[in-house]
């Protein structure tokens, strides 16, 4: 879906793209066309920049502390209304430029808002999601580069854990998997890291969620170097989960196979 030309006014769908794209949800098919439109437009590239800050001082905020329920409940109400304001802004006919503005200055307002609330708010009550919804972050768009290796045990580890459970390091030989990128989310009161590795053209996501575990699927259990996983296919990706140190640990791809999932999973450094 294009503009027709530069200064048109974007339409609800194309605002709702540009906000998916910012904070990772908006379908990997759709990226690339979503992309070249806002390429196109000077005004849609500074609020995609605004948005992605916005985005990024939210995720620090979940990372630092946690917020309660009802106010994350609170702060998705107001980011509707705002993007309400913001169609109801260019039905009126407002000027393209006015209206990105306003919708750039709510937007950074929410933000900030959004991330003193969350500092100051106590914690709230945990959730009980589903390990569908787990596997489901891995298809999002890292929001940070990768993590480097873990200057205490570099050839092991990451520098980005959830607790004491690392994310591994897997670029030496044989393996070869880099890490590309990272998000974090909160997921019915877990904190939900994603790290994002890539080999070749092949791409899987790691999620570590934080305790208590999830509960497990009734799924087939594969047994891989003393480690045991659960494998099942999830909207066309493949997912191995398992447990460690009371943590619930998910990995997840396409054109990938499950006993290759198993093997990293199963991992240990020499």
């Amino acid at each position: 879906m294009a503009f027709p030309n530069p200064q048109s006014k974007p339409s609800h769908q194309h605002l709702a793209d540009l906000s998916a794209l910012a904070d990772g949800t908006l379908a990997p098919e759709r990226r690339e066309a979503v992309q070249a439109n806002i390429a196109a437009s000077p005004e849609l590239s500074e609020l995609l920049a605004r948005e992605r800050v916005a985005v990024e001082r939210l995720a620090e905020a979940r990372e630092r502390d946690r917020a309660p329920q009802a106010l994350r409940e609170r702060i998705e109400r107001e980011r509707e209304r705002e993007r309400a304001a913001r169609r109801g802004a260019a039905v009126r006919g407002g000027s393209l430029r006015g209206g990105l503005a306003v919708r750039a200055g709510l937007a950074a307002s929410l933000a900030l808002g959004a991330v003193v609330l969350v500092l100051v708010a106590p914690g709230g009550t945990p959730g009980s999601p589903t390990l569908s919804q787990a596997a489901a972050l891995g298809t999002r768009e890292a929001l940070r580069p990768g993590p480097t290796p873990d200057p205490s045990n570099p050839g092991a580890q990451l520098d980005r854990s959830v607790g004491e459970v690392y994310f591994p390091n897997w670029t030496r030989a044989p393996l070869r998997w880099r890490a590309t990128g990272q998000r974090i989310d909160r997921l019915g009161g877990h904190r939900a890291v994603t790290v994002f590795y890539a080999r070749a053209r092949i791409s899987i996501a790691y999620t570590i969620l934080s305790t208590p575990p999830l509960r497990e699927p009734a799924a087939a259990v594969r047994h891989v170097g003393g480690l045991a996983v659960r494998e099942l296919t999830l909207n066309g990706r493949m997912v191995v989960t398992w447990r460690r140190d009371g943590h619930t640990c998910v990995l997840s791809g396409r054109n990938i196979d499950a006993q290759r999932l198993a093997q990293l999973a199963s991992w240990e450094p020499r």
